[in-house]
């Protein structure tokens, strides 16, 4: 499929943000100087930047034009239907630890195809509340294949395009189909110290898992919300 040039525009600009060369609280280039470097009009200029701005790496700064956020956000696991964008849902998030390798739960090795005793990189995150308090923790597990050729996965800055995004740049493999499972249980004791809730309190968990055009797993992320917090809404035709 044939990328077109606000796209092409957007991803050289993810590129530069990714490599440090426009750091956080930077200012982009404007649309008029992406129009004149691009050989295009200032509506697609525009439009590449609005790609950006949808997707949290840049926020307007009155006076300056737009600026690498300082604040990255992500969204909770599950609900990646295609077309959203990442901005829409998305929170401050805290990164908790580092990214590991370990053995993961068996639903979530069962949903990535592993063999017992094989295991992924796991990242963990707890997403915000405005007032700072903890709104979910995701914890989300990556095969060997995935991991071992996107190495920034293993890093425990905040990947500024997003991992979906920077493991399509690594593999050339995106999501096609995302299959959500929500189930209803106990907080563990690491989740309820996350999440500040007591050890056993009701929280809801989504297993979220990203498929590619083939089949293969990309992804599979576990997401705990208390039960107080959670809501999920479905709109469908009748």
């Amino acid at each position: 499929m044939a990328v077109l040039k606000y796209e092409e525009i957007a991803e050289f600009l993810r590129a530069r943000i990714a490599a440090g060369e426009i750091a956080p609280g930077a200012t982009i280039p404007s649309g008029r100087e992406l129009a004149e470097q691009w050989d295009v009009s200032r509506a697609t200029a525009i439009k590449a930047v609005d790609v950006l701005r949808n997707d949290g790496v840049v926020v307007a700064k009155q006076g300056t034009g737009f600026v690498v956020t300082e604040t990255p956000v992500a969204r909770p696991a599950g609900a990646r239907r295609a077309g959203s964008a990442r901005i829409l849902g998305g929170m401050p998030f805290l990164r908790v630890g580092e990214p590991d390798w370990a053995e993961p739960p068996a639903r979530v090795a069962a949903a990535l195809g592993l063999p017992p005793g094989t295991t992924a990189l796991r990242r963990v995150r707890v997403l915000q509340l405005p007032d700072g308090s903890p709104n979910s923790c995701v914890e989300a597990w990556f095969p060997p294949e995935v991991a071992e050729v996107s190495p920034r996965l293993a890093d425990t800055h905040p990947i500024a395009e997003g991992t979906t995004r920077y493991i399509r740049r690594q593999t050339g493999r995106a999501p096609a189909e995302g299959v959500d499972v929500t189930t209803v249980r106990g907080a563990s004791e690491t989740e309820a110290e996350r999440l500040g809730v007591p050890q056993g309190a009701p929280v809801a968990v989504l297993l979220h898992t990203a498929y590619d055009e083939q089949g293969k797993p990309l992804v599979c992320e576990e997401g705990v919300t208390p039960s107080s917090l959670f809501e999920q809404v479905d709109t469908y035709a009748m």
